[in-house]
């Protein structure tokens, strides 16, 4: 294993949201994080951390980047699979307001090309590196909606438990080359940022609600009595990484103020 001060930790997603506050857990914690994003050019650097443009979705985009990641650090020593996306829809809009907030193939093959393709591709170009230098951590960024399912937003967490099911696999596949894969699943958490007035307007129309009203008394909701904080998910991520978590693998790791199940 490599020094823990110099893990090279590849961030899918990593330029803003809950990847932007991994990445800077990261750093905190004495690691290399490699910034991996759609909307970052290649070469920059985004508070220290090198960027890397990619598209998960695409192979090509995702080999290029692997091999721009070697050819930088020579080695890569984790993969956070934090790339996502989230688009609430109703399975049927029985109202037939909305028809737009609708589940259909357009809206549910996107999702499924980030979340679950991209996620697969990403593994996979990382794996073929972790198995030869017969080390390496994949994680995988899952939600609680993939455990419980989620109100207008059954799609996104379908993604999630093909992530859940995907960690669970790919350990059993890949321990033998002492290569662990694990998976984070947050709850509600503080807000990213990324979450679009048009968005908001979805969401709460897939839950019966006004936009206003999507807030929620946590106290009644998480025993916790709070939402998650970005760098809780971060902390956890920088931990799972580490060789702290070395007989850590094949599981989903609940991090919802126990809201939901482990």
């Amino acid at each position: 294993m490599a020094e823990e001060e110099n893990q090279v930790v590849i961030v899918t997603g990593g330029a803003s949201g809950i990847g932007k506050h991994v990445v800077e857990r990261l750093q905190a914690n004495g690691k290399t994080p490699v910034v991996v994003d759609l909307n970052v050019r290649t070469g920059d650097e985004q508070e220290g951390a090198y960027c890397v443009q990619c598209d998960v979705t695409d192979p090509d985009s995702v080999n290029a980047m692997m091999k721009d990641v070697l050819n930088h650090y020579g080695r890569v020593d984790a993969l956070v699979n934090n790339a996502g996306i989230n688009l609430p829809r109703l399975l049927v809009d029985v109202k037939g307001e909305h028809p737009e907030y609708e589940l259909n193939v357009k809206t549910l093959d996107k999702m499924f090309a980030v979340n679950v393709k991209g996620l697969f591709l990403c593994a996979q170009a990382a794996a073929r590196e972790f198995v030869k230098q017969k080390h390496g951590v994949i994680v995988n960024m899952s939600s609680e909606s993939g455990k419980e399912g989620s109100q207008g937003q059954s799609a996104y967490a379908a993604t999630k438990g093909a992530c859940d099911s995907f960690t669970r696999s790919w350990a059993k596949e890949l321990g033998k080359y002492n290569v662990r894969v694990v998976a984070v699943a947050p709850g509600i958490m503080e807000a990213t940022g990324l979450r679009t007035p048009a968005y908001n307007k979805a969401l709460a129309y897939t839950r019966g609600v006004k936009p206003e009203d999507l807030s929620t008394d946590y106290s009644k909701v998480i025993p916790l009595g709070r939402d998650g904080k970005l760098d809780e998910v971060g902390n956890l991520v920088s931990f799972l990484v580490s060789d702290q978590a070395s007989y850590i693998t094949g599981t989903t790791i609940n991090i919802s103020g126990g809201k939901s199940r482990g």
